[in-house]
């Protein structure tokens, strides 16, 4: 099997992240000001979750080729959108109390049809705490996963297409952190009930319909070249962490502003483009990417790029369990 370039690229100095926030509110306290929540946010939930719905109802005849164009130029924007919200309702950016974020998250998880919005919470906030840390961050594949693939252009094809089983299957290498807890719960009979009744109610081609572009969301899709281009290791040199500044922005709540997410996680979507603005010379020397699509086919077709394209940390110490389970880091 080929696994050419399948070697994670370790290091052992601490994730940039933390220092550049220092140097960002050490020369631009006012960005300060940016931070805060976006309770219209919710009304971008609503508006989302009535989208699929109303679709999923207009294509429960369709014919399949019909149903799989539209799961993918629509359903699968949507959701991502909705994933995006998630996001947001992880970091606490809509409403101030914790539980009203994790009740939107759960409605907006409704047409992703996966129960994922709290586990979603739960790991991603380690990301941020421990990003790189082999045990900890759940956005790094597992090297089962990089061993798999390797470069092979049609195994990265197949593994983005099937990027929610690849999700699923790094639980396990999550040990030191529980899974299930009262809040899954809740997500998950939610989810159960939700797409029994679309079974009931609306018949398997809808559920057919929001299934796809479930799965498109995330996955062989341009704005599933949106996992590649946060952390993959896309340009020469030291940089971990890159931005996307292209027009999917409009429709993806600029999601892609990842470094200055990453270093000032309590600035709500719309103002992620003002932290750019308010601090040119910490991003604009950085590498950026301007198209989903082309970062898609080049990391599908370029064997220089894997799975294993990523820079990693060693284990957390084992004190940090409790602490990151409670809280992510400021910022």
């Amino acid at each position: 099997m080929d696994d050419g370039s399948s070697c994670f690229h370790r290091v052992t100095y601490r994730e940039p992240h933390h220092e550049r926030t220092r140097r960002l509110l050490a020369a631009h306290p006012e960005a300060r000001a940016l931070c805060g929540h976006a309770p219209v946010s919710a009304l971008f939930v609503l508006g989302l979750v009535a989208a699929q719905l109303a679709l999923a109802v207009a294509l429960r005849g369709a014919p399949w080729w019909l149903l799989l164009g539209a799961a993918w130029a629509l359903g699968a924007v949507a959701d991502h959108g909705l994933w995006v919200l998630i996001h947001d309702c992880t970091h606490d950016l809509v409403f101030r109390r914790p539980g009203p974020n994790r009740w939107l998250a759960i409605l907006a998880n409704l047409p992703i049809l996966f129960p994922a919005a709290i586990s979603f919470r739960k790991y991603h906030l380690l990301h941020h705490a421990y990003q790189g840390a082999e045990d900890l961050d759940a956005d790094l594949p597992s090297p089962l996963e990089v061993r798999l693939v390797g470069s092979c252009a049609w195994r990265k094809a197949l593994w983005l297409l099937l990027f929610f089983v690849a999700q699923t299957s790094r639980i396990p290498r999550l040990r030191r952190v529980p899974f299930f807890d009262r809040w899954y719960a809740v997500n998950l009979a939610v989810q159960v009930a939700f797409a029994a009744a679309v079974l009931l109610a609306l018949g398997p081609w809808a559920l057919a319909y929001l299934f796809a572009s479930s799965v498109f969301a995330v996955g062989l899709h341009p704005v599933g070249a949106r996992w590649i281009q946060e952390h993959y290791l896309t340009f020469p040199g030291g940089q971990e962490t890159f931005s996307y500044y292209g027009p999917m922005n409009l429709l993806a709540f600029n999601v892609g502003y990842h470094n200055e997410h990453h270093d000032l996680m309590k600035v709500p979507w719309f103002r992620l483009p003002a932290l750019k603005r308010l601090a040119p010379e910490l991003y604009e020397p950085l590498h950026a990417h301007r198209s989903w699509t082309r970062l898609l086919l080049r990391f599908i077709f370029d064997p220089s790029l894997s799975l294993g394209s990523r820079i990693t940390r060693a284990p957390a110490p084992a004190a940090a369990d409790s602490e990151a389970a409670a809280a992510p880091v400021p910022g």
